[in-house]
């Protein structure tokens, strides 16, 4: 049987100056301090990303970014390239989160531009996928789950699935206090998984970690981490706060099923 470790990931999109952000992280890490815990993310902003990796205790936290361009380099205005994250000690990688598609209109296409450069310079992407309020409404939700998956990941090898992570956030749920309830992301998740296994005849699906993020905090963590298929979460509002934050890797370390 294979046993993953729950991952919890801080998406602090665009909020937290640079020493605002050395200084959360360096307050959580004295509270984890020789706790047990889950695979911990910050994925701060760009201006962010040196400050942090300077100044982060050897904790086992890990640094992620919340974007890159698929390009390693050129005349690319405002963009940063996979070197650039890597020299400023980022593992992971955040790609194709819904602000990202929604706001910024990038597409599957572009995403998958992402994922291949990310996966070929041996970082990790978190590849974010999930449907709008309209799309489940009118039953479509695993239809554009499979378009996103499908697209997203073509081209990219069966060896290389295990070494990626997928956040299923569903758009409806995400930053607006609308939960989505655990039997919807158990159901959603399966379906997740066996769209995998569909693209991919591979044992390596198993050991691929699918988390859970939209509107997740404390008074609703207990619940999802239970539930079947969810490996952790992707975390958006209340990863900015020092105190909600440490109850949900404290809820996620106790209550994981794995």
């Amino acid at each position: 049987m294979i046993t993953k470790k729950p991952i919890v990931a801080a998406n602090w999109k665009m909020y937290k100056t640079p020493q605002e952000g050395v200084t959360f992280v360096i307050e959580i890490c004295n509270l984890l301090l020789d706790k047990e815990k889950p695979t911990i993310i910050f994925c701060p902003s760009f201006t962010s990303l040196f400050h942090i990796n300077e100044n982060l205790p050897d904790s086992g936290i890990e640094l992620g970014s919340q974007n890159v361009y698929f390009e390693s380099e050129g005349a690319f205005t405002g963009e940063t390239s996979v070197q650039m994250l890597k020299d400023c000690g980022v593992r992971y990688v955040i790609i194709g989160h819904s602000e990202r598609r929604h706001i910024f209109n990038e597409n599957n296409a572009s995403l998958n531009k992402k994922l291949h450069v990310v996966l070929d310079n041996g970082l990790v992407p978190i590849f974010c996928i999930g449907e709008t309020f309209d799309d489940r409404n009118a039953g479509y939700t695993q239809r554009i789950l499979k378009e996103q998956l499908a697209k997203g990941l073509d081209g990219i090898k069966g060896q290389l699935i295990d070494r990626m992570v997928i956040a299923y956030e569903p758009v409806w749920a995400i930053g607006t206090g609308v939960n989505a309830e655990p039997k919807q992301v158990e159901d959603t998740h399966l379906q997740i998984n066996e769209l995998l296994a569909e693209l991919y005849a591979n044992e390596l699906v198993k050991q691929i970690p699918i988390l859970y993020g939209g509107s997740v905090k404390p008074e609703n963590a207990k619940a999802l981490i239970e539930v079947e298929g969810v490996d952790g979460f992707l975390v958006g509002g209340a990863s900015l706060k020092l105190e909600l934050f440490f109850k949900i890797i404290k809820i996620v370390n106790n209550n994981y099923m794995g």
